[in-house]
């Protein structure tokens, strides 16, 4: 999908609902801006989100990464050209958590340049915990909503180095089918897509 799936030229980033565990600790305030390091199986990232540009989607992103929602899960979705999109955990049980919790859209104040992080969704107010980041200049998504929270500030060659011959998710292409993480984990990608690259740990920088 993000089609859970984007589709063709006008392609609609699709994202799997995910629900928020409630906390049994809250979190302090979001800061207005923050820094998120991924260390992943081919190398480091670091991520900037300045709040300002779309409040809930920051507030949210700083919550799953606080809560280690996205540490083990896969890049399934890499699309040279295009984007590279994770979000779904790797335990069901988990995933079933967060399925239902939809963030309230943002107005789009910032572009889907080369670097922006962004939500997927499937229509108005659809955001989860779906993320992508944007490997080329994808402005044409502006006018659909898509709203960027932050941008990588370091190691986007990282994100040039992960595995992509997969391709797109099924039904569209031969890729991993959303359904199907959802339902069994990173059990379903490790036996059926073995070589995707992953997120070893997501850590909110001091």
């Amino acid at each position: 999908m993000i089609n859970h799936r984007l589709a063709l030229p006008l392609v609609a980033l699709l994202a799997v609902s995910c629900s928020a565990q409630k906390k049994e600790a809250r979190l302090g305030p979001t800061p207005g801006v923050f820094r998120v390091q991924f260390e992943t199986s081919k190398g480091d990232f670091v991520v900037e989100v300045k709040r300002e540009l779309a409040p809930h989607g920051a507030d949210s992103f700083y919550e799953l990464v606080a809560r280690r929602f996205y540490d083990g899960c896969r890049f399934f979705r890499v699309l040279r050209g295009f984007v590279v999109q994770w979000g779904i955990n790797g335990d069901p049980a988990v995933q079933r958590q967060w399925v239902s919790a939809m963030i309230p859209d943002d107005p789009v104040k910032a572009t889907n340049k080369p670097g922006a992080i962004t939500y997927a969704k499937s229509g108005p107010n659809t955001r989860t915990t779906q993320v992508f980041i944007n490997l080329v200049d994808n402005a044409r998504l502006d006018k659909s909503g898509f709203a960027p929270f932050g941008e990588v500030v370091s190691g986007m060659e990282v994100l040039e180095r992960f595995y992509s011959d997969y391709g797109e998710g099924r039904p569209r292409g031969n890729g991993p089918a959303q359904d199907m993480i959802q339902k069994q984990g990173n059990e379903y990608l490790e036996r059926e897509f073995p070589r995707l690259d992953y997120i070893k740990r997501a850590t909110l920088l001091k």
